[in-house]
């Protein structure tokens, strides 16, 4: 079984890659899956999945919410199960009171009722969305704005998912347990803006909005509507308070603490992520 790989669902994304490097760095045969590069995997093409799960022992399991039809999750994880694959190790998210996100339930409750061994993360907000994902356009241009009033997150570092995820694959304890991922301390995103401009020594500023507003702004950016919603729903969630909380599952995992936000942020600043563009450099 040590030689069969691990497959690793959304290679190229900001856990995924993270996953499979350190996998690669352990000497673990992997099998890196996405829509583009290595194996490739789509969710709503039912023909790449068998070459993809063909003598796999593992999979990190990652359906976009946003994109993904959660019947197929179900689906997966049976084809999973039938070619072989004993252990699924499920990326979620973060949910209400320490439940799941309405929007996973179904995907959780289907790799929960398969046959195989799994495990649950539920992570926070990622800390990498402010340099990865959809924060970074609005602060490289200067202004971050939502909804999310005063509301605190306790932004997690991705890397400490990946290690949480990379541990459940390859050791033992963590089959049925469900690992609620956080930072060491919940932040505003005024504060989490705040340091961001500091590190990278620019003018940058939170603003935040109300619904309405906010819900016209990604009208006009071109977001789909079921994504809007979606998105809308999470960050007036963090603004009630839903996010206030430091979650203990770093420390059960990896026995250390969370990496902290301010250490992301420095780390970040001098690989340049905020730099200020070319076109207002200078000014």
């Amino acid at each position: 079984m040590t030689d069969s790989p691990i497959l690793v669902l959304g290679a190229r994304g900001k856990t995924g890659r993270r996953v499979t490097a350190r996998l690669t760095a352990l000497g673990v045969p992997v099998r890196a899956a996405s829509r583009s590069t290595g194996t490739i995997f789509e969710w709503s093409d039912r023909d790449t999945w068998g070459p993809a799960l063909d003598g796999a022992r593992a999979v990190y399991l990652v359906p976009m919410n946003e994109s993904v039809d959660q019947d197929a999750v179900a689906e997966f994880a049976d084809a999973a199960v039938a070619a072989g694959v004993r252990r699924l190790v499920l990326l979620a998210a973060r949910g209400v009171g320490g439940a799941a996100q309405p929007a996973q339930e179904q995907a959780e409750r289907a790799v929960r009722e398969s046959r195989a061994e799994w495990t649950i993360l539920r992570p926070a907000w990622f800390a990498q969305n402010f340099s990865e994902d959809f924060f970074l356009e609005p602060l490289l241009a200067g202004e971050l704005a939502l909804p999310t009033g005063e509301g605190r997150e306790a932004f997690v570092d991705v890397g400490d998912i990946a290690d949480v995820a990379v541990a459940a694959l390859t050791g033992d304890g963590h089959a049925g347990e469900i690992y609620e991922l956080s930072g060491p301390e919940p932040l505003s995103f005024r504060t989490a803006v705040r340091m961001i401009a500091e590190a990278s020594g620019r003018e940058i500023r939170y603003t935040p909005l109300e619904v309405p507003e906010f819900t016209a702004l990604l009208e006009s950016q071109g977001v789909p509507a079921a994504f809007a919603e979606m998105l809308t729903d999470l960050l007036t969630n963090l603004r009630d308070g839903t996010g206030d909380h430091v979650s203990d599952g770093v420390r059960r995992v990896l026995g250390r603490a969370p990496r902290p936000f301010a250490e992301y942020v420095k780390e970040a600043a001098a690989a340049g992520a905020w730099a200020a563009p070319a076109d207002q450099r200078g000014r």
